[in-house]
């Protein structure tokens, strides 16, 4: 493993951990809270709140596992149903977001899973006050198109992100908040496609995807 791919998994770890930062502190909290609350109904609220802490963290878990990780097998592709479940775990629960699944093909190759887990990753935070995700993928006889979309009372993305989707950052300048960026960049490059991005004026967020075949 060269310098720079360790490096990079460092980012991404970074990230990871970040992003489980605030569920894993809210089940600490709970339970220091639980310690020393006698209060029924309080300790109900308590225990609600560590059930739904419990669930962010595994949610994240799953999410990040098939987005960043060696999830799904050892094979060539992964069945489209996990990135389904994925994404409605990380984003769907609790209704602030509402998704739209338009996934046509039953299996992705890995590369093109990982690209869609990480637009919809980014689109979903763009999603400030929630909205809508739409997610949609088809295979021509080119290759895999993938398309999401964002769109809600607020959305921001960052020109940081923008313009590592656009394939105009460099492995030396990625920072963990990029990483999910850089890599769905990456990974489209190498399978000789790339990732285009709706103009910052937009009333909405669009990431477009192409990966050839072969």
């Amino acid at each position: 493993m060269t310098t720079a791919a360790i490096d990079f998994a460092s980012l991404l770890c970074s990230r990871l951990c970040h992003d489980l930062l605030s569920p894993v502190g809210a089940l600490n909290n709970g339970l220091e809270l639980l310690a020393d609350e006698h209060d029924p109904d309080m300790r109900a609220r308590c225990l609600d709140l560590l059930n739904e802490s419990a669930r962010a963290s595994a949610n994240k878990l799953k999410f990040f596992r098939l987005a960043f990780g060696a999830a799904g097998g050892f094979g060539d592709s992964v069945d489209a149903r996990e990135a389904k479940v994925a994404i409605e775990g990380m984003f769907g629960d609790g209704g602030r977001i509402e998704i739209g699944w338009m996934v046509e093909p039953a299996t992705l190759s890995k590369p093109a899973i990982k690209v869609l887990l990480n637009l919809a990753l980014i689109a979903g935070d763009a999603l400030v006050r929630g909205g809508r995700l739409d997610i949609g993928a088809e295979q021509t006889g080119n290759g895999t198109e993938m398309v999401v979309r964002a769109e809600g009372p607020r959305l921001v993305l960052d020109p940081e992100l923008r313009q590592a989707l656009e394939g105009r950052t460099s492995a030396d300048e990625v920072t963990p908040r990029a990483a999910a960026a850089y890599l769905a960049s990456e990974l489209a490059r190498q399978a000789g496609g790339s990732i285009q991005v709706s103009a910052p004026d937009d009333p909405f967020v669009m990431f477009g995807a192409t990966l050839r075949a072969g």
